[in-house]
Parts: structure tokens; sequence; C-alpha cells
């Protein structure tokens, strides 16, 4: 008799044996997209980046000054930041001297209109990985965040510098 309930019991449940469904399982594997925080003082230029980004990159926070930078790289630790260098408050190099001041480890790469080899090796002894100028936007920013996420130093190939 008990054998008979039991058999009852199984023929109860329903038993939904199927392969995984592959679709299913894409959100759950699928890369993480490397997080990016972008500053610019232009709220056109930032939308524009930012368009461009978002297929491939975790767009973590827009800031328009140095100071918005430092408290937004605090709470939301992006891997990269596309820093402008001049911004109002606080600006670019200021802002990267901070940040490495205090031991963030966010790879800072400026984006600017400024073509002075000065600049670069300023930049580039601050610890900044990279230096794309605006002009070259389409062609070079992501290229050089690929390189700096690879801790690879890029430098807009027009620039001439030593």
């Amino acid at each position: 008799m008990k054998y008979v309930c039991f058999m009852a019991v199984l023929d109860a449940i329903d038993w939904d044996i199927r392969e995984p469904n592959p679709t299913s399982c894409r959100a759950s594997i699928a890369p993480i997209a490397p997080r990016v925080l972008l500053a610019d003082d232009q709220e056109e230029m930032l939308l524009t980046i930012a368009t461009m980004l978002e297929e491939e990159f975790d767009i973590v926070g827009l800031a328009e000054n140095g100071t918005e930078v430092l408290d937004l790289v605090r709470k939301r630790s992006p891997d990269v930041l596309v820093l402008d260098i001049f911004m109002p408050v606080m600006n670019g190099m200021e802002t990267a001297t901070s940040l490495r001041a205090s031991g963030c480890p966010v790879k800072v790469l400026f984006l600017t209109v400024i073509d002075d080899s000065d600049f670069v090796q300023s930049a580039v002894s601050m610890g900044a990985l990279g230096y794309v100028l605006k002009p070259h936007l389409a062609t070079d920013l992501i290229p050089a965040i690929r390189a700096v996420l690879q801790g690879r130093l890029y430098v807009s190939p027009c620039m001439h510098w030593s």
C-alpha cells in the first residue's frame, strides 16, 4: 500500500525536465562593462561622449567640475575617468593630482583641446595614462579607453611629444 501511495505522489508532481535555455543564461555570462566617469564643463560635450561610449562602457556618472568628480569617484568607483583639463571650481590637473594623492586607483584619461606637448608631459608625470584631443574624439577616445584599461599609455597619434 505504501508503494502505491508513493507512486501517486510522484505522478502528481509536475516534472519539468528540459535543457536549459541558452538565451536565459546570457545575462549571467555577459562580460562586465568597464565603468567610466565623464567630466567636462560643457553639458553638450558630456552627452555626446556618453552617447558615443554607452554601448561598450558603463557610464557611471557625469561631472561638470573637479569637486563633483572627486565626489562621484568616491561614490561610484569608476575604472576610468575621462577628464577635461579646463573646468570651473577645480580644473582637471588639480583633480587628477588630488586623486593620486589620496591613493585612488582610477585610471585617468584627459580629453582636451590643448595640443601642447608640455601638457601631455605634465599629465603623464601626474599618472594619467591617456591624452586625447577633442577634435579627434571620434577616432581616438574608444581606443584610448581600451589602452588605459590595460595600463598602457595612449596619446592622440596626431600629437608630437617627447
